[in-house]
This record gives C-alpha cells, sequence and structure tokens, in this order.
C-alpha cells in the first residue's frame, strides 16, 4: 500500500512530532535558535504531517553528537557480600556463646567476642566504603 509514498510524505506520530520538539528545545538551550524561532518551529511543529515537514523545521540545524552513554551503577560484590554474612555469623554465634557464659555464671565476664566482631567488622566497612560509587 505504501510502495508509491516517499519517505517525506509518511505521516508522522506524536512521538515523531516529541522527538523533534526536544531537538528544536536543545537547539535553542545551545544558541543555534532564538526564542522566536523556536516559538515559529513549535507551532508548525504540531501542524506538521508528514516526515518531510519535520525534516524542514530541523534542516538547517547542526546535527549534534550522541548524548553519552552512562555508566552502569557498579552492583556490591558477590565475594563482599560472602564474607559480610559469614563475619556476621560468627560475630552472632560468639556473642551468643558470651551472653550464654555470662547469664550461667552469673558474672560480667571479659567482652572477648568484641575481637571476634571489630577488627574484622572495620575492615569490611572500609573495603565496602572504597567500593560505594562517588556522586
Amino acid at each position: 500500500m505504501t510502495e508509491g509514498i516517499t519517505p517525506d510524505r509518511i505521516r508522522v506520530t506524536d512521538l515523531d512530532r516529541q522527538a523533534v520538539e526536544a531537538r528544536l528545545r536543545l537547539a535553542h538551550a545551545n544558541g543555534s535558535l532564538t526564542l522566536t524561532e523556536l516559538d515559529e518551529r513549535l507551532l508548525g511543529l504540531w501542524q506538521s504531517r508528514t516526515r518531510g515537514d519535520l525534516r524542514l523545521l530541523t534542516l538547517d540545524l547542526p546535527v549534534l553528537p550522541p548524548a553519552p552513554v552512562p555508566k552502569p551503577e557498579p552492583k556490591p560484590s558477590v565475594a563482599l557480600k560472602v564474607l559480610a554474612t559469614i563475619w556476621l555469623s560468627l560475630s552472632a554465634v560468639n556473642t551468643t556463646i558470651w551472653l550464654i557464659v555470662c547469664v550461667t555464671t552469673a558474672t560480667l565476664v571479659y567482652p572477648w567476642f568484641i575481637w571476634v566482631l571489630l577488627p574484622p567488622g572495620v575492615v569490611l566497612g572500609v573495603i565496602a566504603a572504597m567500593l560505594r560509587p562517588r556522586r
């Protein structure tokens, strides 16, 4: 059905118009278009019916470089998660044993579990802070 129709005569959609509107606004922000020119072209934009009409609105604008692709956020290391889980488990077991000893002897025993809890926890915290992305 569209065999005899040139690409410039194909009707446009609202998505096509929105893309051209974004390009026109960017051209205005870059200084390629004055506010009056932008208004005139936006008026013509929403009155356009074919791709040829849209092409005429952006024909004299400079070609923009493609937008830079943002870097994906780094995910926390699986190894770091495993180490943190092991550290939490060992800390919980040692703290529980210390509590059982304190309760069964009815005395406050030296908190030796801190040596299992703090030094590895500090090291894991520093490593996690170093791997956290900067904003």
